[in-house]
């Protein structure tokens, strides 16, 4: 249920005052698990503390913006000393409601809350950000807006609301689905369905087709449904609730004239990865041989009887704009107890190359750099 203050405009910084912190203040007081990375890379807490970082973006002034969904708020860091740790804090705008998304266009840092997005304009101004709702009156109960994502012409952006359910009929149209809102009519409407939760999208840097991972549903033991990457085509049957995979028919509805015209996954991942974050590696940092490839945050699900499926990242091979395979990028967080550490949420490419990953249950965002042979 929203809180008393639904339809105020949240609380902004009449002044985005960053207030610089001593060496190590924006690490976290418990120690952090070390984490692995293949040879020649090198991975360092760029901070830590931080209530709930659901999602990060860079903005124009080169600066690390962050939703923490935990505060309401987002945030600015800034690494004044290029050492890979940020040593500069600033609240942008506080009092949201469950920020889940963000992402820039422009000089607009645009933000995905509970029910709704707005922007947030020129948000490191002197003169102080202006809020303006565009979007208002989604759902609110379910899951929250799990990604936020502007085409590469900017004249829309595409959201992506999950089902409220394991396995249902939706009684709102909008949920199971990626939303697109045309900024020029002005109309928000139903891009593609049959997505029970999408957790993370992001564009080809050369094919442009928009790329999404999907959760599947529960309740077919540890194995089944795989989880999966699409690429999202317009008008499209994704396949939920009535089928999963390669077109196979979930037990409960056993449709196969359903499943048929459905589009499956171009590429299958363990059931219960839970992917979340995708971002293709558009940097120069990295060796040539990571240049066209993607990596994918896979949460994990704490429910699950094989939990070593996720809480890592994994580099998405791909090869003339296709996903040939898969392999593991960054891992640690489980314990040899079977403990975790935290649980990796997004991930990003910096200005500088670095693939930053932001953990919302450790409260760290980490910088994953390579430093190539002889630098070491």
């Amino acid at each position: 249920m929203r809180s008393k203050v639904r339809g105020l405009i949240p609380r902004l910084a009449s002044l985005v005052i960053a207030y610089p912190v001593c060496a190590g203040a924006l690490l976290a007081q418990e120690e952090a698990a070390p984490l692995l990375v293949p040879d020649g890379f090198e991975v360092q807490v760029y901070a830590a503390g931080l209530a709930g970082p659901a999602a990060l973006a860079f903005g124009s002034d080169g600066a690390l913006y962050v939703a923490l969904s935990d505060a309401g708020a987002i945030v600015r860091l800034i690494d004044r000393d290029g050492d890979g740790a940020a040593d500069e804090r600033a609240t942008v705008i506080e009092d949201l409601e469950g920020p889940s998304a963000i992402t820039w266009a422009g000089a607009d840092l645009w933000v995905a809350e509970s029910g709704r997005v707005g922007r947030v304009r020129a948000p490191s101004s002197a003169a102080g950000p202006e809020y303006e709702v565009i979007v208002d009156s989604l759902p609110v109960e379910g899951p929250p807006i799990s990604a936020l994502l502007f085409e590469p012409r900017g004249r829309a952006f595409y959201i992506s609301l999950g089902a409220s359910c394991n396995l249902c009929g939706e009684e709102d149209p909008r949920r199971g689905t990626i939303l697109r809102y045309d900024l020029v009519a002005r109309e928000l409407v139903v891009w593609a369905r049959g997505l029970q939760a999408v957790g993370g999208m992001a564009f080809h840097p050369e094919t442009r087709e928009l790329w999404a991972t999907e959760s599947g549903r529960d309740g077919l033991g540890d194995r089944l449904p795989p989880d999966e990457i699409n690429v999202i085509q317009r008008g499209r049957h994704y396949g939920w609730p009535y089928c999963y995979g390669q077109r196979v028919p979930n037990p409960e509805f056993a449709d196969t004239d359903r499943c048929d015209v459905t589009v499956p996954p171009i590429l299958s991942l363990p059931a219960h990865s839970s992917p979340r974050g995708l971002t293709f590696y558009r940097g120069d940092a990295f060796p040539q041989e990571y240049w066209s490839d993607a990596f994918v945050v896979l949460a994990g699900e704490a429910a699950s009887a094989v939990p070593l499926t996720g809480r890592k990242v994994v580099r998405l091979r791909v090869e003339a704009g296709r996903a040939v395979g898969v392999e593991e990028f960054m891992t640690g967080w489980w314990g040899s107890d079977g403990s975790a550490s935290g649980r990796p949420a997004g991930a990003l490419v910096g200005p500088d190359g670095a693939l930053y990953v932001n953990d919302d249950a450790g409260g760290r965002i980490w910088r994953v750099s390579y430093r190539p042979e002889g630098d070491h």
